[in-house]
């Protein structure tokens, strides 16, 4: 885990202004890194065994495997997260197994305070929440910003006051809310593929 302290970045990344341009989201896109790199760089040992215990208990479905595995368009997906999050850790062992199962995925996680200047555009109702995800086109431009908790998880936060606040990972989400989450989740990424699959802007530049 790095000790050093977060450094704007930002201002080297040319139209990070509002909004960033395509050549700016793409520049944060590649200076994000993937799931198991982002843990190694971010996550204490502890840190690190939270996230592993939710990614081996993520369970896709046969259907589920199946309609990732029909993805063709590359989706660029950004997830704006924080290795001590208990959101993060509850939510984002969830792309890495979309990823897996969809090679058109393009899944890179930033540390919240690595771009300050970047993660300013990914605010949730004003505030800097926790995982947030970009998703964009091929060329960069955004398609859908959605974070940081699921209608099921905002359900279950709201019949408990203590749910109110960020978790803290300590406790595994249990099944039932693990498996909702997931198809919260892909449903956003699915949709976010049928934008893409079917922009007959897209399909002229880059084919069927």
């Amino acid at each position: 885990m790095s000790g050093q302290p977060a450094t704007d970045l930002a201002a080297a990344i040319p139209g990070a202004g509002s909004p960033p341009t395509a050549a700016a989201w793409e520049a944060a896109f590649a200076r994000a890194l993937p799931y198991a790199a982002f843990l190694e760089r971010h996550a204490t040992a502890d840190q690190q065994t939270r996230w592993r215990a939710v990614e081996e208990r993520v369970v896709l479905t046969s259907e589920q495997h199946a309609l990732l595995g029909s993805f063709v368009r590359r989706m660029p997906v950004l997830v704006l997260a924080g290795a001590w999050c208990g959101d993060c850790v509850n939510q984002c062992p969830i792309f890495a197994s979309f990823a897996a199962a969809a090679p058109a995925i393009d899944l890179r996680f930033l540390d919240r305070d690595a771009l300050p200047g970047i993660a300013a555009h990914l605010r949730v109702c004003g505030g800097q929440r926790v995982p947030v995800t970009a998703f964009f086109s091929e060329e960069f431009s955004p398609v859908l910003f959605y974070g940081d908790r699921t209608l099921s998880a905002y359900r279950a936060a709201a019949r408990s006051i203590a749910g109110a606040a960020c978790s803290t990972g300590l406790v595994p989400p249990v099944a039932d809310a693990l498996a909702q989450s997931t198809a919260d989740w892909l449903d956003q990424f699915e949709r976010v593929q049928l934008i893409l699959r079917l922009s007959g802007r897209l399909r002229q530049l880059h084919g069927d």
